[in-house]
């Protein structure tokens, strides 16, 4: 039995910041599953908080 290992893709240029919608350089992949893209200035502010609740921060 073979099992495959889910992959994100990778993050283009219609990925876009949850926050502001500038274009998304960073995905903070949530232990509850969920996931979070940030462009660059709001993945630095919001750093601190995410590294709390032990985020995977993926760079795009």
């Amino acid at each position: 039995m073979m099992t495959a290992a889910l992959t994100r893709p990778e993050l283009t240029a219609a990925d876009r910041c949850d926050r502001c919608g500038a274009a998304a350089q960073v995905r903070a992949l949530l232990p509850s599953g969920g996931e979070l893209l940030f462009c660059g200035h709001h993945a630095r502010a919001h750093s601190e908080k995410l590294r709390e609740l032990a985020a995977e921060i993926q760079q795009g």
